[in-house]
């Protein structure tokens, strides 16, 4: 089912007087293609959780229009429109086992469309089986963990066959191995129901992993739309780059002058096709490369082995990021002096336009 958010808006009286509106949702144009697996990605108060309340229909829109395929469903009431919705917090019946907690949606259901008592056992088997629980069918919420809880609460959204899946934050509440394998579970999941999902999380890596496409928010508006990867290697602004990548990107202040890109005076990369001006450089933490010839000089502060990865963590004195670091790969750690010397992937360095803080495109020079 194509999900079409046109010119979806969300505005919340100010409760102080005097004051602006809030904007919650603002002007989000988006068509989410059949089939689908949508990461909604921003930080608190971005708007994520209110874009996916305004496509279940808990809250209505200020202006704009929701459509789901050819059908306008703006303002049809939230039990009319299809949809399966996992909550953050599970919202499991506590005196109710696993299979009545997934037939509940059934047994709601009136009229001609109603199923027997029979029916409705074998559906929630065929739901509890795709999201491997059909052993604990008689079991209270009490009885599972966090990760099997979170399986009956999706199994519960996927009973009625909904056209369309939205997962509000599922993972949130789960330990950090628990969480890898549910989201791979998710994904599994969305790919042998073929529904289009739409995932809400503020963990960039959980929506760079299982994501077909991933939409960026800031303050109720869209920063960039694309495929996970497109974005983190082409982000369209600083916050954006900003935002995705674990350790986060390093942002330095610096210049553009004479065909190089310049940080605190050192021609680190030299580049074609931007004029002189001041600028914000971005380098990705896997960006840089010991070089005892290396342009870009930094003073060691201490280095950290994490297991697969060595990082040297640095200072320098354009720096804008609280933390400056560089992974690498090293057999001999204590070859590292106080000042470090790196030469620097190309593709794994951006530049800001100061004022905007868009990205600007450039081309090495001799590429």
């Amino acid at each position: 089912m194509k999900i079409v958010l046109d010119h979806l808006t969300k505005r919340y009286p100010n409760r102080t007087k005097g004051e602006a509106d809030v904007i919650a949702v603002n002007d989000f144009n988006f068509e989410i293609p059949d089939g689908k697996l949508i990461g909604l990605l921003g930080p608190s108060g971005c708007g994520k959780s209110t874009t996916l309340n305004l496509i279940s229909g808990l809250e209505t829109a200020t202006s704009g229009k929701i459509w789901f395929g050819d059908d306008d469903v703006t303002n049809v009431p939230p039990e009319n429109r299809g949809v399966g919705l996992v909550f953050q917090s599970y919202a499991l019946y506590p005196h109710l086992t696993v299979r009545q907690n997934i037939m509940f949606p059934l047994e709601n259901v009136k009229g001609k469309d109603r199923l027997t008592k029979e029916q409705m056992k074998e559906k929630a088997l065929e739901a509890a089986k795709l999201v491997q629980i059909e052993m604990l069918m008689d079991r209270k919420p009490s009885q599972l963990s966090g990760g099997q809880q979170q399986r009956v609460a999706i199994a519960r959204a996927l009973v009625k066959l909904p056209r369309v899946l939205l997962l509000d934050e599922p993972l949130s509440n789960l330990d950090a191995r628990l969480r890898l394998a549910t989201r791979e579970e998710i994904r599994r999941i969305q790919t042998e129901t073929k529904l289009t999902t739409v995932f809400v999380t503020h963990d960039q890596e959980e929506a760079m992993s299982i994501s077909d496409f991933i939409v960026v928010m800031k303050d109720g508006i869209v920063q960039q739309i694309g495929k996970p990867q497109d974005v983190y290697d082409h982000p369209g602004n600083l916050f954006v780059a900003k935002f995705l990548g674990t350790p986060p990107i390093n942002v330095f202040e610096g210049k553009v002058e004479n065909g190089a890109i310049v940080v605190n005076g050192e021609r680190i990369l030299e580049i074609e096709g931007v004029e002189d001006q001041d600028v914000y450089v971005g380098i990705r933490p896997e960006g840089f490369l010991l070089d005892e010839k290396g342009t870009f000089h930094c003073a060691k502060k201490q280095v950290e082995v994490m297991g697969r990865d060595t990082s040297i963590v640095f200072d320098n004195p354009a720096s804008v990021s609280e933390s400056l670091r560089a992974i690498i790969t090293l057999d001999n750690r204590d070859a590292i002096g106080d000042t470090v010397c790196f030469a620097l992937k190309p593709n794994k360095v951006e530049i800001f336009k100061k004022d905007t803080e868009a990205r600007i495109d450039y081309t090495v020079k001799g590429a």
